[in-house]
Formats: structure tokens, C-alpha cells, sequence
């Protein structure tokens, strides 16, 4: 299997139950993020394994729970029809229960989000943040105007995304693009720090509105009781507000103020 396969089922067939064999590690990230394969059946797939127990403590989310919020945000994403998150489950690994994602093998010629000067910002592109370098050089915070990005940023608000850098918007081989890192979402509280504010205020099109609508009817059925192991009761009522919040309401909102709408660092 390969970066273009990822819509394949048996991917999570193979993510559940196959194998898995760490080769090295991120060393970058702020929470254990290792790399490696998992293999079943003479498949094998590149993956990500974060085990809970190397989750940095954090004051404002419950530990041991990071791994079943990147879980979450999968079902979440996949319920909607937005498929924005890669294939993820929490199952045992090496060094114990944590969370494994399908590798995404990435464009490296489409970037998505950029940090530029404001005399290279590409035509149609959306400024978020004007700021000065280390040198005082003017800069600026932009992304696409991308129906992909789009949809990953109504993803962002429905799910609480306290953590969207530019280093976690992936564009796949396969022509779509990914978000990663998901741990910090699904609180109760207002959290959104995001990179994608460009459609502020802008209204949602049919297809979000389609897409937020199925979501809804999904928290009406099953997805609830999926989402169960993963997070809390107040935390599935707090998202179900969200998205009844966007329906009645379908505009980008704003930041709420409370505090830092863009996470630090951005990238």
C-alpha cells in the first residue's frame, strides 16, 4: 500500500491489527512521536505511533487522553464526509496503548500555508497575520483560497482545534489534503487556535452545510456511542452544540478573544 491508498478499507483493517515495528522518531514534536510500519497479511504501511504514555501532562487537558482525541477527530472527520484526518486508531503498541495514523506520503511542491513577505503573497491567497521578523522585515501569515482548506478549517471549528499549525496541513500524493496532530481537541471551553482564518465572517457553502448537516444526524445515531471511549459526555454535548451552533449560524466565526487565536509557533 502506498500514500494514494489511504481510502482503502483495509487500511484500518491493517492499522487495528497488524503489526508494528518502530524505526525511529520525531524528535521535534512536544509529546512521544515515533515512526514506523504496521504489517498484516503481506500488507504494509508506514505509520505514526504516539503511546500515551509519552503525552507531556498539559494543565488544560485531562492526561492520558491525547490519543483518543486524534481518534475522535478521525471518526468525526469521516462521519461528515470530509476524510481530512488519515486513517487512526488507538490500539496496544510496543510501548503500550497509544494512537497509530496512516502515514500520508506528501506533494512536496504544493505548499498550503506560507509565512512570506507581503510582496510575495500569491495571487488569491488569504492573509491571516501581518507581522515583523527577527531582522524587523515585514512578514506575513498566509494560506490557499482552497475548498480543501475550506473544509479542514469548518473541520477546525467543529472539532475545537486548539492546535492547527501550518506544519500539520499535509497535501497528500493522492490529491487531497490532511490535517495531523489532533491531541488538543474536543474541549469543553473555546480553544480554537487555528492558521486557517482567512474566510472569516464569509458563509458557509451548500456543501459544508451538507456536510455538517450528515454530521448531525450521525451524533443523533451512532457516532456518539463511537465517540464514547474517546472523550467525555460534556465534551460529545459541546461538540453537538458546535455543530448546531454552525447550522443555525453558517459563517466562518471569529476568534473568540479569549485568547491566542493562532498557535505558537505557527509552524
Amino acid at each position: 500500500m502506498t500514500g494514494s491508498d489511504l481510502r482503502d478499507p483495509a487500511v484500518l483493517d491493517v492499522l487495528r491489527r497488524g503489526r508494528i515495528e518502530v524505526t525511529g522518531r520525531m524528535v521535534d514534536a512536544s509529546n512521544a512521536t515515533l515512526f514506523g510500519t504496521v504489517s498484516a497479511d503481506g500488507c504494509t504501511l508506514q505509520c505514526v505511533y504516539k503511546p500515551v504514555r509519552g503525552e507531556r501532562p498539559l494543565w488544560d487537558f485531562p492526561d492520558g487522553t491525547l490519543a483518543g482525541r486524534e481518534v475522535a477527530s478521525f471518526l468525526i472527520s469521516e462521519a461528515a464526509g470530509w476524510h481530512v484526518v488519515p486513517p487512526t486508531v488507538l490500539r496496544e503498541g510496543p510501548f503500550g496503548p497509544g494512537m497509530v495514523q496512516a502515514w500520508v506520503e506528501t506533494e512536496t511542491t504544493e505548499d498550503l500555508v506560507d509565512i512570506c513577505s507581503p510582496k510575495e503573497v500569491k495571487a488569491g491567497w488569504r492573509g491571516v497575520l501581518r507581522a515583523r521578523g527577527d531582522d524587523g522585515a515585514p512578514a506575513v501569515l498566509v494560506h490557499a483560497d482552497d475548498p480543501r482548506l475550506r473544509a479542514m478549517a469548518v473541520f477546525d471549528v467543529v472539532v475545537n482545534n486548539a492546535d492547527r499549525k501550518g506544519g500539520h496541513v499535509l497535501a497528500g500524493d493522492d490529491g487531497r489534503v490532511y490535517g495531523v496532530d489532533h491531541g488538543l481537541t474536543m474541549h469543553v471551553e473555546d480553544k480554537l487556535r487555528t492558521v486557517l482564518w482567512g474566510w472569516v465572517g464569509e458563509e458557509l457553502d451548500d456543501a459544508e452545510i451538507e456536510a455538517l448537516s450528515k454530521l448531525r444526524a450521525e451524533l443523533a445515531g451512532n457516532l456518539g456511542e463511537e465517540l464514547g471511549p474517546h472523550v467525555t459526555l460534556s465534551e460529545i454535548r459541546a461538540l453537538t452544540d458546535r455543530v448546531d451552533l454552525l447550522l443555525a449560524v453558517p459563517l466562518f466565526p471569529e476568534p473568540s478573544g479569549y485568547g491566542p487565536a493562532i498557535p505558537w509557533p505557527a509552524f
